[in-house]
């Protein structure tokens, strides 16, 4: 290690922990009251960990709260019905997280007595969790020496110390997380955990950070070198891919939607959307026929909606219409509740239904679709 590292690292941790003992984030939701060497709840510190992988706490807490009213602790949570717990996720996105998180628990009750597992490698071993967050829930629970490593730490070190290069990379990621070990104290661990993450998403933040108030710029090579926002190096561009969809919005003298359950993995993995068409070319009108055994009077075309997923764009154009007739092979026995009466404003099936949105039924939908549902109710 150089001498220009030692120094840089010698008042490093203490003077983020000062830092955060004036300028923390210490009343969230999901942060105790008791002082922090005292043991927390991990299931609690668990969900909010998962619900804050790539998602602002503004938007996260009031889904954590209404998440946990509904499944309070880890065995109402592996006990519950996957579409319970796919609605209580609904708009949050990135929904391999919910689907993870249900069968984590389910592993803990099956595995460890329901007892959140305390040690790095079995935490580790749980779906969807991987080393920085099983660090961060062991810091905050336990007070256990862990390293983490997420995107707001990676951004802190690589302006710190000037390092170059993609953060994904492994040559870089591996740098970045012995400096994380280095740096990490011996004491008050969870308090230098959440000041760290406190640090990079209030004032060492990805565009604007304001270096002027910053506790630590004295040593920040970035800030000295004048080009703290040139770190850490971006990730190399790839074409931002552009898919079109055909969704079709058919309505009943209900004024219900009908709506299709996803398959449990992929895109929207387990939520209800509208029906699809299979390609842009294809007849709405013969594909209801075909598909769904019912004829529709002549569609609308509404507004256009644009839905950012990580990797590429979805361009939906809703296409509304109404149903004429119901032959009468219609999905089998969904002729009935085709037919017959209705709970809440929904019909439920293993895979099809009819949704009032004006009657704010729980449901496992997509932001996408309660954007086209808005257009529908205004």
């Amino acid at each position: 290690m150089t001498a220009n590292r030692k120094k840089l690292k010698s008042d490093f941790s203490q003077s983020l922990l000062k830092w955060f003992d004036h300028h923390g984030r210490t009343s969230l939701p999901w942060q105790s009251a008791l002082p922090w060497q005292q043991t927390r709840d991990p299931y609690h510190i668990w969900i909010s960990e998962i619900m804050l992988q790539q998602t602002q706490v503004e938007t996260v807490i009031s889904y954590y709260q209404k998440f946990m009213a509904r499944f309070p602790n880890i065995d109402s949570l592996a006990n519950a019905e996957a579409e319970a717990v796919m609605t209580y996720w609904s708009g949050l996105g990135y929904y391999a997280r919910a689907r993870n998180l249900h069968r984590a628990a389910q592993q803990i009750r099956d595995q460890h007595d329901g007892q959140f597992p305390l040690s790095l490698d079995q935490v580790m071993a749980l779906p969807g969790i991987g080393r920085s967050t099983a660090s961060a829930i062991l810091a905050f629970s336990q007070n256990a020496r862990h390293p983490i490593l997420d995107g707001n730490v990676k951004r802190v070190l690589t302006r710190y110390f000037a390092i170059a290069g993609y953060p994904g990379t492994k040559a870089v990621e591996n740098q970045l997380w012995i400096l994380a070990e280095q740096l990490t104290p011996n004491k008050r661990v969870a308090d230098y955990t959440q000041a760290i993450m406190d640090f990079g998403a209030t004032l060492c933040t990805r565009s604007g950070p304001d270096c002027s108030k910053c506790p630590i710029n004295h040593k920040c090579l970035a800030f000295l070198q004048g080009n703290p926002t040139s770190y850490p190096t971006p990730k190399p561009k790839t074409p931002r891919l552009h898919r079109q969809s055909r969704m079709l919005l058919i309505s009943n003298s209900n004024s219900e939607y009908l709506l299709i359950k996803r398959p449990p993995s992929g895109i929207w993995g387990g939520l209800w959307v509208f029906p699809e068409l299979s390609n842009a070319e294809q007849d709405f009108q013969c594909w209801c026929k075909k598909e769904l055994g019912i004829a529709v009077k002549s569609g609308k075309n509404m507004a256009i909606v644009h839905h950012g997923f990580t990797h590429f764009e979805l361009e939906i154009q809703p296409i509304h219409c109404t149903v004429d007739r119901v032959s009468s092979g219609f999905m089998g026995g969904f002729m009935g509740g085709f037919m017959g009466g209705f709970i809440g404003g929904i019909m439920d099936t293993d895979r099809y239904l009819w949704y009032n949105p004006l009657a704010n039924a729980p449901i496992a939908i997509p932001a996408a679709i309660k954007n086209i549902f808005n257009q529908l109710v205004k």
